[in-house]
């Protein structure tokens, strides 16, 4: 008789001793590189925009190339890691938003955190809402960057609008990045699942009640 696959909740318990397997070795590459060029980014328009950290730049164009490049590189990990099965499964999961999505975002708002409140599944709302909201981010701050490198490809309204979009959405953007850190600052367990791809079977059970781990 073939075995019927087992909930989260079984999977947790069977590997409350040991670790459930949750990320790929090339999903952690992609967010780790990702996480990095991101942070460049983050930087150098630091240094780029604000006057008393620009004060300590010498080099001012070293540092515009810089913060050109990385953040056309900012996309590169991601699509390099879609050779990738396991995070092609995992965008499809980030893609989609169930009933239980919707609970969880109810309880969220009303910071409701009783045992049960915000069933999940390997990614809760919360997650997939940052996730989709910081791709299209990255997709527009690369276009009007490029509007702003390549000046002859644009007019100078479009210019002008771009340099209004990229200044303000990178700003936004920072602070997003800030509340995701802190989100992950504090869940050690998260943290520990993206290092090294596993997570404990207690913390699977009480955080994405519907997952099945595979």
């Amino acid at each position: 008789m073939r075995r019927p696959p087992e909930t989260a909740a079984a999977a947790a318990a069977a590997g409350t001793a040991g670790r459930l397997p949750r990320f790929s070795r090339a999903e952690r590459w992609a967010h780790r590189a990702t996480a990095w060029l991101t942070g460049v980014c983050v930087l150098t328009a630091a240094f780029l925009y604000v006057p008393v950290l620009a004060e300590l730049v010498g080099r001012r164009a070293l540092v515009v190339t810089v913060h050109e490049w990385s953040g056309l590189a900012v996309p590169v990990p991601v699509l390099v890691a879609l050779g990738s099965r396991a995070l092609r499964a995992d965008l499809r999961l980030l893609n989609r938003f169930g009933p239980h999505d919707r609970v969880w975002l109810r309880a969220a708002v009303r910071r409701d955190r009783r045992a049960g409140a915000r069933p999940a599944h390997k990614f809760n709302a919360g997650q997939k809402l940052y996730a989709a909201w910081t791709a299209g981010a990255v997709l527009v701050m690369l276009g009007t960057g490029l509007m702003m490198w390549l000046t002859h490809l644009t007019p100078p309204l479009w210019r002008t609008a771009a340099t209004f979009v990229h200044d303000w959405l990178a700003l936004t953007l920072g602070v997003v990045l800030a509340g995701h850190i802190g989100m992950a600052l504090g869940d050690p367990e998260a943290r520990r699942g993206m290092r090294t791809g596993s997570v404990a079977g207690e913390w699977a059970q009480r955080e994405h009640p519907l997952w099945r781990p595979r």
